[in-house]
């Protein structure tokens, strides 16, 4: 069986450093580092390119998980389904990947004004 990998964006570390003073983490277990492309890809799979995506929204169940909804090339749609996100934060036992379910439950809220992020391609272990 071969090993699967998870391609897409690490957050740049000064943009992090700025959006977390902007935008609170609601929960104690701050994540806040990437955006998913693609998920179950092997070690081969080209990476993508840099982009300067935006934050454009916010999802929190109420209940431990709080994502940030990005929009890179126009979109907040992630190609295979989902929407292009950050896992803000987490309180006890709750997992980053259930910020998907949680997006496409409840939604999100539009920010006020789009936030600029520089996000760097990088390959996930």
């Amino acid at each position: 069986m071969s090993e699967e990998f998870v391609t897409g964006w690490e957050i740049d570390h000064d943009d992090r450093m700025r959006l977390l003073d902007e935008l609170s983490p609601a929960y104690p277990y701050v994540v806040a580092d990437h955006v998913t492309l693609r998920m179950h890809v092997g070690a081969d799979a080209p990476l993508p390119p840099p982009v300067t995506g935006e934050i454009v929204g916010r999802a929190d169940d109420g209940s431990g998980v709080q994502a940030m909804v990005v929009r890179i090339d126009g979109t907040t749609d992630r190609p295979g389904g989902g929407t292009y996100h950050s896992t803000w934060s987490l309180g006890a036992g709750r997992d980053g990947i259930e910020s998907n379910d949680v997006i496409a439950a409840l939604g999100w809220t539009p920010l006020g004004s789009p936030l600029p992020v520089k996000l760097h391609p990088k390959r996930f272990g």
